[in-house]
């Protein structure tokens, strides 16, 4: 029996494959994670000496999401392949470098576990088939750009942008919803926060949030259609502002200090997509009562 067909008729092994399929992943998602936002710095430093005429700088080591080699930042130790089996390797290394015995933070192994619970998931919601194929790689990247969103307050284009044209070709084949609805929120998507934007930064003089916010919501609109955006753009207002309050007082910072909107975003997205008609059905229910 071909491997696809006992995968469409076991739906726990499909389950548990898309489980391990999740753990690689999410060690590579740490990587991803870690080297695209310095790469695109060294890009952009690059760009500025060349509009300003200046001295190009010195060419070092290579550095992408393959090279140089995964290594402790503590003492150089190269990470070996048995050290970098996802999850297992930290649990056998209790934590620890091998080299220098430095704390390895306890965020790669999470990445990794919670990378294989939403594949997993994913897998069960879906079942065995082109939706849950494309969802996947929607999680994956909601995951990245959520991650790398709440450490340098960054959406890359490279990741963004591709995903949005992957949600307009899902839907010209109405795997999620038909085109027309995709279309449309693609576009409502980034002329909502858009128009947010600049009310607030004409009322204000200050930029409320980011364009990358726009494209992001623009994504999630071209996966679901226009139907998940007012769901979307109300559960991330909330969760941002009761999770935004919660962060600042546990970090004891000014209410003025910039919170990355991309995590809400995208964890509200989700949300829309998997249960968004449900919730909405439910809310319309209570309401008549």
């Amino acid at each position: 029996m071909p491997i696809s067909d006992y995968l469409a008729s076991h739906a726990l092994a499909f389950v548990l494959s898309a489980a391990l399929l999740g753990l690689l992943v999410g060690s590579f998602l740490n990587v991803l994670i870690y080297r695209l936002p310095l790469m695109m710095q060294r890009e952009w430093r690059q760009q500025a000496r060349e509009y300003l005429a200046l001295t190009p700088e010195a060419e070092g080591a290579r550095f992408n999401l393959l090279l140089p080699a995964s290594a402790c930042p503590h003492c150089g130790h190269r990470i070996r392949a048995w050290e970098n089996i996802p999850l297992l390797s930290w649990l056998l290394l209790r934590g620890r470098c091998s080299g220098c015995g430095s704390a390895i933070s306890v965020r790669y192994p999470l990445v990794e576990l919670g990378c294989a619970l939403l594949s997993a998931f994913t897998a069960w919601q879906f079942g065995f088939g082109l939706q849950a194929g494309a969802m996947l790689l929607l999680v994956w990247g909601l995951l990245a750009m959520s991650l790398i969103d709440a450490d340098h307050q960054l959406l890359p284009d490279s990741l963004v942008l591709p995903l949005l044209w992957l949600g307009l070709i899902c839907n010209s084949f109405t795997l999620f919803v038909p085109l027309e609805s995709a279309l449309w929120g693609a576009i409502f998507g980034y002329l909502s926060l858009w128009a947010v934007y600049w009310l607030f930064k004409i009322v204000t003089g200050k930029e409320g949030m980011g364009y990358g916010d726009f494209k992001l919501l623009a994504m999630i609109g071209a996966w679901g259609g226009w139907q998940v955006l007012p769901l979307t753009i109300l559960l991330s207002s909330l969760v941002g502002a009761i999770l935004g309050s919660i962060l600042l007082r546990l970090r004891d910072a000014d209410s003025g200090t910039p919170i990355p909107f991309g995590p809400y975003l995208a964890i509200a997205g989700w949300i829309a997509l998997i249960w968004g008609e449900q919730i909405t059905a439910g809310y319309l229910q209570l309401v008549r009562f």
